[in-house]
């Protein structure tokens, strides 16, 4: 048997405050999750980047040693490993993506705004007013690796995080945590939205690159979208004939594992007392034939919407790992 998980292991890092849990803390608590995912092909998201003695402005250097802390004696320790890194060629300081196989890791291959680009926009509610459109770019890559899991046919992983729900920054029209207007947060959130939905987009282009090269790729598309299904994002990386009217596409279209799920327990994240669903792990129609069965583990997650409810009381995730099953690709 094969199992792919996808975890948000939420900010994990070595600092800590009087409202986040130390990393000794987490550790414990995140090797027990670890092991229950017990994954040959594990996809990570917002793992930071830990500065290194000898880290500047001008030449940073950071390892991923709050990640090692976390898989050391574990038997993730000893997989190959694949990380998201800036132009400097470094890992992220924040939110960097990261697979680690047990298989061998053929390539990696990054993008951010590289697919599209040149998109501008003029907020219409900044203060002063801004006198013509400004670029707008999404900060989180999408990460690419193929794996080699010994059938002569790579299998194609795609890493995401898209960009979260909460509003982008309006100058002028935030003061701390509050919002001076309800138009300035609405563009705020319009603008975080056109982001995600770009991120998205930039992931379906390159689908359609990976099955224009290769129609019968084995293709896993996973990770948090911060999006629900039935949402633009979710849509626009599936590519439903129903969407396109194109059967002759269906080879392309991809198939959420979590419709294997009972609706009952098929979500991985709480906000006030509702369960959402998303994390995502998607399958191309190359692989459905593999695929066995699919699981969420959410019996442990926490709502940090409530009031006083602050991460130092929860060591682990408030994102529920994703896993799935499949029969092995040689077979």
């Amino acid at each position: 048997m094969l199992r792919i998980a996808t975890f948000n292991i939420e900010n994990l890092d070595e600092a800590s405050d009087d409202r986040n849990p130390s990393l000794a803390d987490r550790v414990p608590t995140l090797q027990h999750a670890l092991k229950r995912i017990d994954a040959d092909i594990l996809c990570l998201q917002e793992v930071h980047g830990q500065e290194l003695p000898e880290h500047t402005l001008d030449n940073p250097k950071r390892s991923l040693s709050a990640l090692d802390a976390v898989i050391a004696g574990t038997r993730y320790e000893s997989y190959k490993r694949a990380h998201t890194v800036t132009s400097d060629n470094v890992a992220y300081d924040k939110r960097n993506l990261v697979v680690l196989s047990r298989f061998p890791i053929v390539s990696q291959k990054q993008y951010r705004n590289d697919k599209i680009e040149d998109l501008k926009y003029r907020k219409v509610t900044a203060k002063p007013i801004e006198g013509e459109a400004k670029d707008i770019g999404w900060e989180r890559p999408i990460q690419h690796v193929t794996v080699d899991t010994g059938n002569n046919q790579p299998l194609h992983l795609i890493n995401l995080h898209l960009k979260s729900r909460l509003s982008s920054n309006i100058k002028g029209q935030k003061d701390g945590f509050e919002w001076k207007s309800a138009a300035g947060w609405a563009e705020g959130y319009f603008l975080s939205s056109l982001k995600r939905v770009g991120q998205a987009l930039e992931t379906r282009v390159l689908l359609d690159e990976i099955f224009a090269n290769e129609p019968e790729a084995r293709v896993v598309v996973c990770g948090d979208f911060n999006s629900e299904p039935g949402e633009v994002p979710v849509e626009a990386i599936c590519g439903r004939v129903e969407n396109t009217n194109n059967p002759e596409l269906r080879h392309t279209v991809l198939v959420p594992c979590s419709k294997g799920i009972p609706e009952s327990v098929r979500y991985s994240h709480l906000h006030h007392g509702e369960g959402n669903l998303l994390d995502h792990m998607m399958l191309s129609q190359s692989l459905l034939s593999y695929f066995r069965k699919a699981a969420i583990f959410n019996e442990n997650l926490h709502d940090e919407s409530l009031p006083f409810t602050f991460d130092n009381k929860y060591p682990e995730s408030d994102h529920a790992p994703f896993v799935a099953e499949f029969t092995d690709l040689d077979a």
